[in-house]
Order: structure tokens, then sequence, then C-alpha cells
């Protein structure tokens, strides 16, 4: 209605044309897919994401599936559209500076390290909660972080094999075959995490309104 009188009713028009986390800013620390394709989804969803890249090559995705070397692939660039992008080696004093300075005002920290790695950099939960008391931090790992295989690496291939899919696709009698979709590593991040982490967003919201 053109003079609908509802309180908000501009504000929420408003919202909705910026994103629902417009003014969330995310520190983006992830690679390949299962963690890019978490924060891609909430920067469609309106939220500042800031990719820091390791500064000579970049995150990993950019080189898988490229067709010409220093070009970046479709892959990485559909993962990861509607991004800012910063670098930084976080093996210097230089770099973890930066990337303090950054989590020092953000929302949400996300990452998608091999087990231990973040932790080797300095930047485990215990540590980035110490610089941003009330900042959402975000893991992807194949195996949890518990468990008999809490350490071990994952791929597509290794989630489709001890997930059984892998022993549902080939021909009868046959050895397992990998499907041709590449289902969990991005569509476990957004079925999984993203609502998990934009209802923590929200609800931290509404303690201050």
């Amino acid at each position: 209605m053109p003079n609908d009188p509802t309180p908000g009713a501009a504000d929420q028009t408003s919202i909705a044309q910026r994103g629902a986390l417009h003014g969330v800013r995310v520190v983006d620390l992830t690679q390949f897919e299962a963690g890019t394709s978490l924060t891609q989804t909430l920067a469609w969803l309106g939220a500042e994401v800031i990719k820091v890249e390791e500064p000579t090559k970049g995150e990993q995705g950019r080189g898988a599936s490229t067709d010409k070397k220093g070009v970046d692939s479709h892959y990485f660039m559909l993962l990861n559209a509607n991004k800012r992008s910063v670098t930084a080696n976080l093996k210097t004093d230089k770099g973890r500076a930066l990337l303090r300075g950054l989590i020092e005002k953000a929302d949400v920290f996300a990452e998608n390290f091999a087990p231990g790695v973040i932790e080797r950099l300095g930047f485990g939960y215990d540590v980035v909660r110490e610089i941003n008391p009330r900042i959402i931090y975000a893991q992807v790992k194949g195996f949890g972080q518990d468990g008999p295989y809490k350490n071990f690496l994952a791929f597509d291939m290794i989630a489709q094999a001890t997930g059984g899919a892998m022993s549902i696709t080939g021909e009868p009698d046959g050895r397992p075959i990998k499907p041709g979709l590449s289902g969990r590593p991005s569509g476990s991040p957004v079925i999984d995490i993203e609502p998990p982490v934009a209802w923590a967003i929200m609800s931290k919201a509404r303690k201050f309104l």
C-alpha cells in the first residue's frame, strides 16, 4: 500500500535491498570449496566478507582447474564473488598484526585449513576470542573436532568414500566410483553451518536492540 502506516515499513524495504546481514563483517580465511561456499552465502546475504590470502599466489583455489597459468579459475571466481580481498603473510609479524586488526572489527571469523594449521599460525579459537570476545568463530573440518579421525585431512572424494556415496555408484559388483557431482564440500557448509552462523549473528544483534 502506498500509505502503509506500518512502523518501519521503509526500513524493512531498505534491509531487503541491502541484505539481511548488511553491516556484518566476516574475516574469511577459507580456501577451495567447503569454506568458501559458506562465506559466499554470507556475502550474498549482505555481509561484508574480507578474504585474506597468501601474498605470492593467493588462495589455492585460484589455480584449481584453471586453463591458463596465472589466470584465476572459474571455480575460484564462482565461489568468491561478492567478496573483498586482502593479502597477508601470516607467518610474519606484519601479516599477523594485519589479521589481528581485521579480527578486532569483525563479527565472524571463518577458516577451513587442515586440522591444527590455524592454531600453529596463532589464531585458534582462544586467541581470536581474546582479541574480540564477541566474534563468531566458524570452522569447516571434514571430521569435526573430536573422535578418532579428527586430525585427518578431508576432500570431496574422502567425504564421498567415508559417507558411503561411492559404494552405491558405478556398475553392480564393480569397484566404488566417485559421483560426478561435488555435493558435500559446497552443500555441507551451506546446509549445516551457514544457518547456525546467521542465527548467531541475529541472536547477538537482538541483544543490542
